[in-house]
């Protein structure tokens, strides 16, 4: 297995990718979050893509427009559907064994999957999708959230007695109180659009949700209930960063490169 560095065309500007070789005709298409380039956040993402080569599955991870190593204007994940079309097919060149790609995206790179109707890949692995409107101030917990972290707190002797000693903030514990009985928040308009845009795609979805993650959180309440696609992985944060939580989320990926 190795790793090789590629430039590929998106309209008239130049992108960066990496491919990281094995011989399988299944591959692994990773759409970065955020502002990340295709490295990801301390290299957790190139570390990952090695690990998942080394199952015998090729990986493509590249940077969008006016990220990292490639030319434009960073327009946001809302703009990214182009980019990931051009990404797939500069990966299917590198690797022309590949007749099958599953791409993955974690916070809004899974939202711009979902935006774009998968942009031709054949299954999506869509992680703690953003659905936070521009200016809303953050991804605060949900009430749901609150009313679970609670009834957790309330299971634990040390809590109790912290809460009976006078421990607590109780002025805290009542602004707490006060949002967990709040109604959850009407969907946004963005989580409306991604179901729209899922509802287009034909191929396997699988949601996962990192259950101690804000942001999959508020995902949760905005997204239809019960959905069967959705995986939760316990306690896991943001970004899987345990190393239990961490071969979940690969094990996970392995699962559906290989069905």
């Amino acid at each position: 297995m190795s790793r090789l560095s590629h430039t590929f065309g998106c309209g008239s500007l130049t992108l960066a990718g990496t491919l990281d070789t094995a011989p399988g005709t299944t591959g692994l298409l990773i759409v970065s979050g955020g502002n990340e380039i295709r490295a990801g956040a301390f290299g957790g993402q190139a570390d990952m893509a090695a690990r998942i080569a080394r199952a015998g599955f090729p990986v493509f991870r590249f940077d969008r427009r006016g990220i990292g190593d490639s030319e434009g204007e960073n327009r946001g994940f809302r703009s990214a559907s182009k980019d990931i079309a051009c990404a797939l097919d500069a990966f299917r060149a590198m690797a022309p064994q590949v007749c099958r790609v599953v791409a993955f995206g974690n916070c809004d790179a899974a939202s711009a999957l979902m935006l774009a109707s998968g942009a031709g890949v054949d299954a999506l692995v869509l992680s703690n999708p953003w659905t936070i409107e521009e200016g809303a101030g953050g991804a605060a917990a949900p009430p749901a959230a609150i009313r679970a972290r609670y009834a957790e707190k309330l299971k634990n002797p040390r809590e109790v007695l912290r809460l009976a000693s006078g421990g607590v903030n109780l002025g805290k514990l009542a602004r707490g109180v006060a949002h967990a009985l709040r109604p959850p928040p009407p969907p946004s308009s963005l989580a409306q659009d991604m179901a729209a845009g899922l509802a287009d795609f034909a191929g396997e979805v699988r949601i996962l949700l990192a259950a101690a993650d804000r942001t999959a959180q508020v995902f949760e309440v905005a997204w239809q209930k019960g959905d069967p696609r959705i995986r939760r992985c316990e306690g896991a944060g943001h970004a899987y960063v345990e190393p239990e939580h961490r071969a979940w989320l690969e094990a996970q990926l392995l699962e559906a490169l290989r069905a």
